[in-house]
């Protein structure tokens, strides 16, 4: 079943790498597995049973909006600049009080960490719903990120973080937008607050995990900001 995957998932990436005249050359159609006839909405370039096998494999039903998953790996298939086997998302159509930070390993399909994750005090209280790429703006930025060197500075152990998409995070590298853990951010403040504390704009996980998931996520992986702004998914190439 593994084996399976792997060459399923190969294929998916590759083929949206690529567009739709790799996707329906002669040589895949002949594989009936992978690939069905040529969709009529050209917006879905791969069947939609290979993007729900690829969902429950990851064990994401009951965790994640499929659409979004589905969002997260266009996007991710289109970074040609990543290197590491991580997808890493952010979704903050979430209360802060909910578990909305995952790391997927794009390699064997696994949930490898699933926790609590902070957003900007400008884009509101339990739930972000205001975003933006202007400096001192104290806002979250949606968007797809790749992820740079760890370093420590005025947050402790930090991950810089480099916004793929002009007008909505590529501001993010000057404004300071990093991955850093905070008190705020463990399920303890919950507990006492009803809901996490909140940042400058940083995604901020809970201090006990921080230097775990930034040593893991470091150099080149992925990150997606997904939040529910209509502008947004109107503007983005890279989740079409």
């Amino acid at each position: 079943m593994k084996k399976i995957l792997v060459v399923i998932f190969s294929v998916l990436i590759f083929a949206l790498s690529y567009g739709e005249d790799f996707l329906f050359s002669d040589t895949l159609n002949s594989e009936k597995i992978f690939i069905n006839k040529i969709p009529q909405n050209t917006e879905t370039i791969i069947d939609e049973s290979q993007y729900m096998f690829l969902y429950h494999s990851f064990g994401l039903e009951d965790k994640l909006n499929y659409k979004i998953f589905k969002m997260a790996l266009r996007g991710y298939s289109k970074v040609k600049e990543r290197k590491k086997k991580y997808l890493v998302i952010v979704d903050y159509s979430k209360p802060s009080s909910e578990k909305r930070f995952f790391i997927l390993n794009m390699n064997n399909f696994s949930l490898e960490d699933y926790t609590y994750v902070a957003h900007g005090k400008n884009s509101g209280a339990d739930m972000a719903v205001s975003f933006s790429n202007k400096m001192n703006s104290y806002k979250s930025s949606l968007g797809f990120y790749l992820t740079g060197k760890s370093y420590t500075g005025r947050y402790g152990y930090s991950l810089r973080l480099f916004g793929m998409e002009e007008g909505y995070n590529s501001n993010a590298f000057k404004r300071g937008v990093v991955v850093h853990g905070a008190s705020a951010s463990e399920p303890e403040y919950i507990k006492k607050y009803g809901f996490l504390g909140r940042t400058e704009g940083c995604p901020a996980v809970p201090k006990s995990l921080n230097r775990k998931i930034i040593d893991k996520i470091k150099d080149g992986s992925v990150l997606f900001i997904y939040g529910n702004d209509n502008k947004y998914l109107r503007d983005s190439k890279f989740i079409r």
